[in-house]
Parts: structure tokens; C-alpha cells; sequence
């Protein structure tokens, strides 16, 4: 078992409860976790939206696929091109 390399290092809390990770972290979400007082681990986070979180369900992923997958083995033609924008209309 291979534990990570940890990076240490000592900063200061200012006046508004702040502190500074880096600018590598700039813009990041970061989950913070008090363990006990005093004590905070800190994990970035990518977080997704309410009304986007059905895409990352199973089935929602299985459907998506399958259609990229007749996507590219369907390419699209002009045969059908007037029918289809005439359908997209009404």
C-alpha cells in the first residue's frame, strides 16, 4: 500500500474567518469537514445541479450512450433533411 505524499504547511485565519489554499484551488468547490473542533479536512468537490443530476442515473447513462452510439453509426444524409426539419417545426 502506497500512502500519499502530504504537503505541510502553516498559514493564518484573518480577520473574516479566511484562509488561503493557492492559487492552484482558485474558483475550486472544496467540501470542508469539521472532525472535531478544530479540525478540518478539506476535499475538492465537483458538484452537480438538481435539475442535471438525472443524467448521471444508470439508466439515464445507458440511454445516452446507446443514442451516441446509433449517432455515429447512423451518420445524418440530406435524404430525409426536408421531412425531418418539417417535423421540427410543428
Amino acid at each position: 500500500m502506497t500512502i500519499p505524499a502530504s504537503h505541510l504547511s502553516v498559514t493564518v485565519i484573518d480577520e473574516n474567518g479566511q484562509i488561503s489554499l493557492g492559487k492552484q484551488f482558485s474558483g475550486r468547490q472544496v467540501l470542508v469537514e469539521e472532525s472535531e473542533p478544530g479540525v478540518w479536512i478539506a476535499r475538492t468537490a465537483s458538484v452537480v445541479a438538481d435539475n442535471e443530476r438525472w443524467l448521471h442515473e444508470a439508466k439515464a447513462s445507458a440511454d445516452l450512450s446507446a443514442a451516441l452510439d446509433w449517432a455515429l453509426n447512423h451518420p445524418a444524409t440530406e435524404e430525409k433533411a426536408d421531412e425531418v426539419m418539417k417535423r421540427l417545426k410543428d
